[in-house]
């Protein structure tokens, strides 16, 4: 999960990535259409598996956490207001509450908030780009509602058109956050490489996120390889970087993102119904589509299924 120490609003993105307010649409994401909230219609059999007597945090509301303090888009950022939470988080989590019959209420919350805030009973659920693991399923229960993958994303007229196996990276600069999944990915990859007597990688570690942007824009770096969904966002906002190849996050064991829930209160029923109720409506994939998510799309949710460390 990458932090940062101020919350992020859609002026702000665009102040950043240079666009004045007409070119928020340019090439490939219109965050001011995304201010508009996607809906999708009750799901009678969600509503049916909400346990008799479950007693919401509010009444007639989903009470859900969500990745906006200390998180990076496409997941949560402030609408122009900044008061109003957008992102791709939000709209996941307001399918799942119209699939139940719900009002939503998001609360904007820290990492370290949102696994205390679903067990003490402060939230109904959490929407935090949550990767399932072993370890949590102790604790909390999930409703899967995309693939966790990681992206090598390169300038967008690179003449490297593929990276989706340890000879693709032999010899290449790859810039990879220290202590990451993505760097062990990497590193397992150059050994097998090394060992095979093909050229060692060259891994770049910077300190900041413009400071890998001009390191791709400059010709220093060859690619960067990161968590996806947000090397989409960026690529479809700018247009100057392009996807060559994915990986699971799990590597070399597939991952998911769930909505998570307090372990045992019977809720995950109803929102894994409510996000299968959302996928065969299509809502669900204009929410990934139009935070350029699709490529983490699923067919249909799975509860708890294997996960990290499984």
């Amino acid at each position: 999960m990458m932090k940062h120490s101020a919350t992020i609003t859609a002026t702000a993105i665009a102040a950043i990535l240079s666009f004045s307010s007409a070119a928020y649409a340019a090439p490939g994401i219109d965050l001011i259409a995304n201010e508009t909230p996607i809906n999708t219609p009750k799901s009678p059999e969600a509503v049916a598996k909400i346990p008799a007597n479950f007693k919401f945090v509010e009444p007639g509301t989903l009470t859900v956490a969500l990745a906006v303090l200390g998180s990076a888009p496409p997941f949560g950022l402030y609408a122009r207001d900044n008061k109003t939470v957008i992102g791709s988080e939000a709209d996941i989590a307001r399918l799942v509450a119209d699939g139940l019959g719900l009002k939503l209420k998001v609360v904007p919350a820290s990492w370290e908030d949102w696994p205390l805030g679903v067990t003490s009973g402060k939230y109904d659920a959490a929407i935090y780009n949550i990767t399932v693991t072993k370890d949590r399923k102790t604790k909390f229960d999930f409703a899967t509602y995309r693939q966790d993958t990681l992206g090598f994303y390169v300038k967008s007229d690179s003449k490297i058109t593929s990276i989706t196996s340890a000879p693709d990276i032999a010899g290449k600069r790859i810039i990879v956050g220290s202590g990451t999944n993505q760097e062990a990915v990497l590193l397992a990859w150059d050994k097998e490489n090394q060992a095979k007597g093909l050229p060692a990688l060259k891994p770049q570690y910077v300190t900041d996120d413009a400071a890998a942007t001009l390191a791709i824009q400059s010709g220093r770096a060859d690619a960067t390889f990161g968590p996806n969904v947000t090397g989409a966002y960026k690529a479809l906002l700018t247009g100057k970087t392009k996807l060559v190849g994915t990986v699971p996050g799990g590597w070399p064991k597939t991952a998911n993102i769930a909505v998570t829930l307090k372990k045992g209160n019977g809720l995950v029923d109803a929102v894994q119904a409510s996000l299968n109720s959302a996928i065969a409506s299509g809502a669900y994939i204009k929410v990934l589509d139009r935070w350029g998510e699709s490529v983490e799309k699923i067919d249909h949710s799975e509860i708890n299924p294997p996960g990290l460390g499984d």
